[in-house]
């Protein structure tokens, strides 16, 4: 179950990020909240999992899925670069946190 409570938080924390983007500086009331809640499932989930996963591992691997997702999101909802260096950097993210996974 950490595994899944570790995918959960970081799909939480992509939609903390995206609501944070929405809410403006926090003047937007619903974005707002809803960056609130993303964000504080997000650690609740995170703290689930760190019940037996080493943090620095749940750690890395929820980073990534909140750094990956939020700049493809980024891409597809906010029309932000779709350079190739930057796909190229997202797929480095990404083989790094299989490869943490892989030797944990």
């Amino acid at each position: 179950m950490s595994w899944i409570f570790l995918l959960i938080a970081g799909f939480a924390e992509i939609g903390s990020v995206m609501s944070l983007k929405q809410a403006d500086g926090f003047k937007k009331l619903l974005p707002s909240i809803a960056c609130i809640i993303f964000g504080s499932l997000s650690f609740y989930f995170l703290s689930l999992s760190l019940i037996s996963l080493p943090v620095g591992t749940a750690y890395a691997i929820w980073t990534g899925i909140g750094s990956v997702g939020s700049v493809l999101a980024g891409m597809i909802l906010f029309n932000e670069s779709r350079s190739i260096g930057r796909i190229l950097l997202i797929m480095c993210i990404i083989v790094g946190v299989v490869g943490i996974k892989m030797t944990s």
